[in-house]
């Protein structure tokens, strides 16, 4: 990564001279940890009311402010990664990675995101969205809490996990914080916030972040840019206090695909030299005005004309109000939020291998002499140069590519309320939490997405090419291609749905005595669906001098009308028993109902099918001083387990062969949390997930043989991963300094059903410095120093069945090689 190391040697030095440099004279800080206090740590999260971490039945982490500055992850996803029981893909971006809690087999690990125990919108996934591309951490949110499992079920729609980020609120004294983060990656990020006093009874919270990042990988455009400013005010009743809040970002954030890393003609031969492992990608300049060609559903021509560079862009706002407060016996929760946002996606999306040039070429042969007469040859040139500037494969690669850009856009919005009442009530065999609960939503989305297919160069910011028919004298005849797109607009697909919800919820935490504790509860669920799809059809659109637009698809003008009802019903019982304050044990079985996402009524022909998960979980707790140890042997059974995907078809261009499996996934295993504190100064941190995903019961009406499948081990999940930290503080001066490491493992995966193609184990080594002077703090921090290599996943649009053709895989999304970032905050 050349074009960074100038930029990240200027910081070391900066940093280096801001630590040697003279601060404010005072006392050196004592060192804190949030490990250190996380035994006697108090979670909101899945619990009638606030309890201390060590007493609930369930697995849980909290993170502070100054625990997750520590860790200083790359993204959400990088960040719960980092957490006992979930593995991530963390390498497609900032946002929209792949977060996979321990036995759930889905990209999302069923995990709901809250902010303040409200979710910004009521289902886990919008239209080409999910949890992280809405909640986004800055200086304003006050700690996280990660439930997996236990009762999540109950205190979240369609949630096996809750992320639950709580915002700093004002309090008596005036405090804030600035912080500028610097990254070698050409990241610049600006947070800020303050809260404070308004009056007696009235405090106020702001703050946000404004950022720019050139990416991990070399677009040709920036990356990340954008922001998010949000604040609340506080009022302080007789009875209570009522919050009022809001929420804004806009942000564009670039995705990363699959990139091809071996020659599929040899898979030995390294294509490192064209598209670099670390630093290449197929985004490239040459995709900022690509033209999507269709007719609507009056047969009129339109073309969108859509730029790379937009990435995903989300904007939207927020306003909630919240009250919490006495109703005579009763504890009061009241919130409500409203959340309306727009989204415009723009990415490029693997598809097949790169192909032989000349064999690529000849496949068209026939189709351009049908079109154009008196064809001699094919030839290949830069797009838009009608052949005057020709590009020859075999000076490069010998290789060229096709690969699908992929246009989406969707208005959405979501309303939402949580009204709950939490009494105790003192018995002659204990005392009771009883909390009752209601959860409404209204919230739906518009959906508008357009595919074509493009014709690229295998090469890092790939030129698109033409495709040209020549006749015997070098004439120029026709272009199966047009400007670069090999297709147009393959996939046409348009909707629109309305959703409404309720949810009533019952728990009861029963305290029998100081050392048993059991808890139950359940949650009934039901929706409904409104909305429709439009319906399409393959056309030709007529320009006799390309191929490009033969297949295109095109509006009918009529929409197929979808309505549905669901019902769910979520239960959970737990129980918790201490064998002395130092000792513990819990257990818990929990059913869990996820109807189909709402995009169902908005898709033609669609597949409705409600998925259930059993867990099973048995956990043991110890606790010694600060140093603390958490084991949870977890067994889900998780079905039907929908494994059907729509396969793209390198002949038509589109993701016409769907090939059906359902069957039911069975995941056992252990997790495990602790803390060693070793001395005064120096403890170690990790996390280890052992399990065993497996496929079972498996149908397939393509004539697959299930039997092959049975027992295998799910796609893309690991038997292993985990991550040690060691952490080491000392006093120099008036100087608090903190060193600490990180290694993370992840386990060998597969990239289809049958493991044909495996995914080697990887590894990361970090590591970090932080000095903190009174209230200024220098950190600096790095990521996979040793530019270790490994694949997150591999080519989905086309491995999934028959894998890639070799043991290891050749196409996938590698991890993001070395990069460090500087931050520099200033509290007060």
């Amino acid at each position: 990564m050349k074009r960074k190391n100038t930029l990240a040697h200027s910081w070391v030095i900066g940093a280096l001279y801001a630590m040697a440099c003279p601060a404010f004279a005072q006392d050196a800080p004592a060192a804190q940890s949030g490990d250190e206090a996380d035994v006697a740590s108090v979670v909101v999260t899945g619990s009638a009311r606030p309890q201390r971490r060590f007493d609930v039945s369930y697995a849980v982490n909290s993170l502070s402010q100054n625990d997750v500055q520590k860790l200083a992850p790359l993204s959400m996803a990088d960040l719960l990664g980092k957490l006992p029981g979930i593995q991530v893909e963390a390498t497609g971006g900032e946002v929209q990675n792949i977060t996979r809690v321990r036995g759930i087999p889905t990209d999302d690990g069923l995990a709901l995101f809250q902010q303040d125990g409200l979710p910004l919108f009521t289902e886990m996934n919008g239209f080409f969205f999910r949890g992280d591309s809405l909640n986004r951490y800055d200086l304003m949110t006050k700690n996280l809490e990660v439930v997996r499992g236990g009762p999540a079920s109950i205190y979240g729609s369609q949630a096996a996990a809750i992320v639950n980020s709580s915002t700093v609120t004002g309090t008596e004294t005036t405090k804030g914080k600035a912080q500028v983060t610097l990254g070698t990656t050409g990241l610049g990020r600006l947070d800020l916030y303050q809260a404070g006093k308004i009056d007696d009874k009235t405090f106020y919270a702001v703050g946000g972040f404004i950022r720019q990042d050139d990416g991990h990988r070399d677009n040709g455009f920036p990356n990340d840019r954008g922001g998010q400013i949000r604040g609340n005010i506080k009022r302080v009743l007789e009875s209570g206090t009522l919050t009022v809040s809001a929420n804004y970002l806009n942000d564009h954030n670039a995705f990363y695909l699959p990139i091809p890393i071996s020659d599929p003609r040899n898979p030995s031969v390294s294509l490192d030299k064209y598209i670099d492992y670390f630093d290449g990608t197929m985004n490239s300049p040459s995709l900022r005005a690509v033209p999507q060609k269709y007719l609507d559903g009056n047969g009129k021509l339109q073309t969108d004309t859509r730029d790379l560079a937009s990435g995903r862009h989300m904007e939207y706002g927020n306003l909630g109000v919240r009250y919490e407060g006495e109703l005579g016996k009763w504890q009061l929760s009241a919130k409500g939020g409203a959340t309306k946002g727009t989204l415009d996606f723009d990415a490029f999306y693997s598809t097949s291998n790169p192909a032989d040039a000349t064999t690529f070429a000849n496949g068209f042969l026939g189709a351009a002499k049908t079109a154009f007469g008196a064809v001699d040859h094919l030839g290949y040139a830069i797009a838009g140069s009608n052949g005057a500037q020709v590009y020859s494969p075999a000076a490069a690669s010998g290789l060229v590519m096709q690969a699908q850009y992929r246009a989406g856009a969707s208005d959405f919005y979501s309303n939402q309320a949580d009204i709950n009442i939490t009494r105790n009530f003192e018995t002659g065999l204990g005392n009771h939490d009883v909390k009752i609960g209601f959860y409404g939503s209204g919230y739906g989305l518009t959906s508008k997405t357009v595919y074509n297919d493009m014709l690229i160069e295998v090469q890092g910011k790939p030129r698109t090419l033409d495709l040209l028919a020549y006749s015997a004298s070098g004439a120029v005849l026709g272009s199966v291609t047009d400007n670069g797109v090999l297709r147009y607009s393959t996939t046409l697909n348009q909707g629109d749905v309305d959703a409404r919800m309720g949810a009533l919820y019952v728990n009861d935490t029963w305290e029998v005595n100081d050392r048993l504790r059991l808890d139950a509860g359940v949650r009934r669920e039901r929706y409904n669906y409104d909305g429709y799809a439009l319906l399409t059809k393959q056309v030709n659109l007529g320009d006799a001098a390309t191929l490009a637009d033969d297949t295109t698809r095109a509006f009918t003008g009529a929409r197929q009308e979808h309505k549905y009802n669901f019902n769910t019903t979520n239960w959970t019982f737990g129980a918790n028993y201490d064998f002395s304050q130092r000792f513990g044990g819990y257990a818990r079985v929990s059913h869990l109902e996820v109807p189909p996402s709402m995009q169902v009524a908005s898709s033609v022909d669609p597949l409705v099918l409600t998925t259930k998960a059993d867990q099973y979980e048995v956990g043991f707790k110890a606790t010694a001083g600060r140093s603390y140890l958490y084991v949870t042997g977890f067994y889900t059974q998780f079905d039907p387990l929908n494994a059907s995907f729509a396969a793209f078809n390198p002949l038509t261009g589109r993701n016409d062969q769907t090939l059906p499996f359902f069957g039911k996934a069975v995941v056992r295993g252990a997790e495990f949390d602790g803390a060693l504190h070793l001395t005064e100064r120096f403890y170690i941190n990790g996390s280890l997930t052992l399990q065993d995903p497996q496929y079972r019961q498996f149908v397939n009406a393509a004539g697959a043989d299930p039997s092959k499948v049975v027992g295998n081990q799910i796609i893309r999940e690991p038997k292993v991963f985990g991550n040690i930290r060691p952490n080491y503080n000392f006093n120099l001066g008036a100087n608090l300094v903190e060193l600490y490491g990180s290694y993370a493992y992840t386990g060998k995966r597969y990239v289809d059903f049958f493991e044909a193609t495996a995914m080697p184990a990887y590894h990361s080594i970090g590591a970090g410095v932080s000095v903190t002077r009174g209230d200024w703090r220098v950190q600096l921090v790095g990521d996979n120093l040793t530019n270790a290599k490994g694949l997150t996943e591999g080519n989905t649009r086309t491995d999934a069945l028959g894998g890639q053709g070799s043991k290891e895989a050749i196409y996938g999304r590698p991890v993001f090689g070395r990069s460090a970032r500087l931050v520099i905050s200033k509290a007060w």
